[in-house]
Order: structure tokens, then sequence, then C-alpha cells
């Protein structure tokens, strides 16, 4: 059996709570796109994790498994794994010999590059952790693989044709000195030893067929997604995307297996109650505004509902895992959703945050889009066209602040009943039952209605 767990939004939904959540009755996690910019929180009995990188099942003991789609910064990966065993655990991680390796050049080619794009609307607004240009190099056939660093000498010669590319690049076209992160000597003695450090560990595998071995020995497994539907490269709002596809084909190509183990497993997409963004690009139902990241509000200044949006901000404690920064705040957008459920197949949905629109007299959805004189359902191709899109809002009464410690020990029917309206419009457009219902951070404060894995 297997669950993939979806981001449906643009990232931020609780995709970790979740698996952290449905992760108890499975054997192994394994995460299948990204790098160390996943900024997934799990809470375990009042302790925070924050994790940017190794699979969030890990904080259960579960086997966690960085598939073939994922880039890898070793320093991450090992600072992760030491802080976790210094709180007490014993984090059990193993990485895909095909997936590739993020190198200290890619990190100062992110930055830069996002530097050239700063003054136009094409910044994206990264985490500048080097994601992009490792896949990059991928796409390109010159990336350096996991594998690699467990041959000294492949290694060496990997470097030698890439880090000239590399340095030349930096210096003829951007105009910028290159330091040790373009030292060849330098990066092999570092890179080697984290090759030393997977081999001492047995960490490296065979990503498909290891998880093809578990799942044939009857082993139940989660494969966990970073960011969201709407900044997938292919189907997200490009060019504010990241570089891989975190919808539920990542999960197929991004760990080895087939898409039929991945399409006769249960997909759960992750809904925030509400809607938030990190960076620039459009946001039809956006209440407020963040400076440097929302079109035209550095000139216009706040808006009518800004103060709705810094109450939900402030409440929701939406401020970037990874990079800090204020989240964008709108009200829920279901032509957005709508395009997700169609693109991922959800079958049961996990809606987070709830709790946060608590105390709000009235709410709105955006239920559909008016654009160019047409009513649409969904999201359109062009990000230009959705940046032409205005919202069709449909209200709903609100409902008061409770107290959800005691919904959640009461259970589904305890839900505010204008809460629960709220929830089964959710299910009904997106023609998926609501499996839980997250109503504060901690593991604990989830009403569970269905578990895929039980």
């Amino acid at each position: 059996m297997t669950v993939t767990i979806v981001g449906s939004q643009l990232g931020d939904e609780g995709k970790g709570r979740a698996v952290d959540l449905f992760g108890d009755a499975a054997d192994v996690v394994a995460r299948y796109q990204g790098g160390d910019n996943a900024g997934h929180t799990v809470v375990e009995d009042g302790t925070e994790y924050k994790l940017s990188l190794v699979p969030s099942g890990v904080i259960r003991g579960k086997i966690g498994v960085l598939g073939n789609g994922c880039v890898v910064n070793p320093e991450t990966l090992f600072s992760e794994i030491d802080a976790l065993r210094k709180r007490g655990l014993d984090p059990d991680v193993r990485v895909a010999r095909r997936a590739h390796v993020i190198l200290p050049y890619h990190r100062v080619l992110d930055g830069i590059e996002e530097d050239a794009k700063s003054d136009s609307d094409r910044k994206v607004g990264t985490t500048g952790r080097g994601i992009g240009p490792t896949y990059e190099d991928k796409a390109a056939r010159r990336g350096i693989r996991i594998g690699d660093l467990l041959d000294s000498d492949r290694l060496r010669e990997k470097l030698e044709y890439v880090v000239p590319q590399k340095r030349a690049l930096v210096e003829n076209v951007f105009g910028v000195e290159t330091g040790d992160a373009f030292d060849i000597d330098a990066l092999h003695e570092e890179y080697e030893r984290y090759g030393q450090r997977l081999k001492e560990g047995n960490m490296t595998v065979n990503a498909g067929e290891f998880l093809s071995s578990h799942l044939d020995d009857g082993d139940e497994a989660i494969f966990e997604g970073a960011q969201g539907t709407i900044i997938d490269i292919d189907h997200g709002n490009y060019p504010y995307v990241t570089s891989s596809n975190p919808t539920a084909g990542g999960a197929a190509t991004g760990t080895g297996l087939s898409p039929g183990v991945v399409g006769n497993g249960e997909i759960v997409g992750i809904v925030k109650a509400y809607l938030t963004r990190v960076g620039r690009g459009p946001l039809p139902t956006e209440l407020g505004g963040v400076v440097g990241d929302t079109p035209g509000y550095d000139e216009q200044g706040a808006g009518e509902n800004e103060e709705l949006a810094e109450y939900i901000r402030e409440e929701g404690g939406e401020y970037g895992t990874v990079t800090g920064r204020p989240r964008r705040v709108g009200w829920l957008d279901m032509p957005m959703l709508r395009h997700a459920a169609r693109t991922n197949g959800f079958t049961g949905l996990a809606v987070n945050h709830l709790d946060v629109l608590g105390g709000i007299d009235e709410l709105n959805v955006g239920h559909s889009y008016e654009v160019d004189g047409e009513e649409i359902f969904t999201m359109p191709a062009t990000t230009e066209r959705w940046g032409r899109c205005e919202p069709n809002l449909k209200s709903f009464d609100g409902w008061p602040e409770v107290d959800w410690s005691a919904v959640v020990e009461e259970g589904y029917e305890a839900i505010p009943e204008n809460a629960r309206a709220y929830l089964d419009y959710i299910s009904e457009e997106l023609d998926a039952p609501v499996y839980a219902v997250g109503v504060g951070p901690g593991r604990e404060e989830t009403i569970v209605l269905t578990n895929p894995l039980e």
C-alpha cells in the first residue's frame, strides 16, 4: 500500500504534519523531489522539528529515503541527521545513488541569477539553496550524482569537466570573482569525505529496487512531496515555479516505481483552509500585500483588506520555514484547487489551519474567475492570463473561536456547523472526501476521519 502526500496549492499547506500524522502505520517514507527547501514542520508532544531535507517520517522512527528525483546537499543532510541525534532520535536515512548533488557553485549561481532578475518581474524568489542550478545541470547531463561521491576518481573526473564551465560563466558572463566554491581540489576533498560517510553508514540505495522490495514484503510506504502543485515546473504558474514535479506524477519518476504503483495507492491532497504564497506571481484572491512580492503593492500601498491579511498571517504564523519571509495571504482559491485535483487525482483531502479562520464574521472563497469577459472554473494555462483573472467570490458565514482541543477530543461533529459547511463545500467541489482536519500545529491537534494506511 502506498500513500502519496501532495501539496494542492503554492506550498506551505502542512504536508510534513500530514506525513507525520499518517506515518505511524508506514514503514518507509520517501521524498521524491526537491532539495533542502522543503520547510516541513512536525510537532510531537510540544517539541517542534523543522526539516528541510530529511523525510518527515524519521520523527516517528521510520526509514527515510531521498529518491532519485531529489537534489541533495550533503552538508544539509548530515547537519540535520546530527541535529536529530542530539535531540535523542536515531534517523535511518537512505539516499538514492541516482539523486543529484548540490555543490557550492550551485548556490553561488542561484544567488547571482536571482540578483540579475531582481529589477524585473521574472524574479522567482528562490531559497538560494542551489536547487534550480542543480536541476539545470541534471537536464544538461553534466550533473554529479550521489553514486559519483562513492568513487574518488570518477568524482574528480566530473569536477574537472564541469567546474571550469561554471567558473567561466561566473567570471565572463556575470563578471563576478570566483572563490573556494570553484576550487576543484577543495571540492574533491570535501565531497569525497561526504561519500565516505555515506559509504560507512551504508546509506546509499538503488531507490526503485529498495522501495519495491519493501512493498513486495508487505510494507507500507508514504511518498512525500515538497512545495505544491501550483509551483510544479510543468503544471504550475511558470516561471514562478520550482525546478521539479511536486505533483503525484513526480512520485513515480522520483522514486523509480511505476505510475501504476502510485496510481493504485492513495493520493492525499493537502489543503490550507485559506491561501498563502511566498514570492512573486499572480494571486487573484489576495487580501493584502507584501512589499517586494505583491505586484504593484510598493506603489499602491495597503488595501482595504490589509488588516484581515495581517490577522491571518499572525494567527497562522505565515512566515517561510526556510526563508523567514512573510507570506502573502488570500482567500481559498477553488479554481486553483480544481486544477490540482485534476492533475493529481486526489482520493482524499487533509484540510489544515481551519482554526486560524475562527472568529472571522464572514469568509469568502474564490469560486470561479472572470477573465476576458468569460467565467472560468479552473486555472488558465498561462501565468499572464491568470494574472488578469478576477475572482468571483462565494461567501460563507464565519464561526466562533472555540476550544479546539475539546473539539478534537469529541470528533468531527463537534466542529462548528458553519466550519463543517465550509469543509463540505471543499470536498464536494474537489470530489474527494476529507480525511483529516488540522486545527493546530501539533500531531494531537488533528481530527482524523480516515487514515489511508489503516
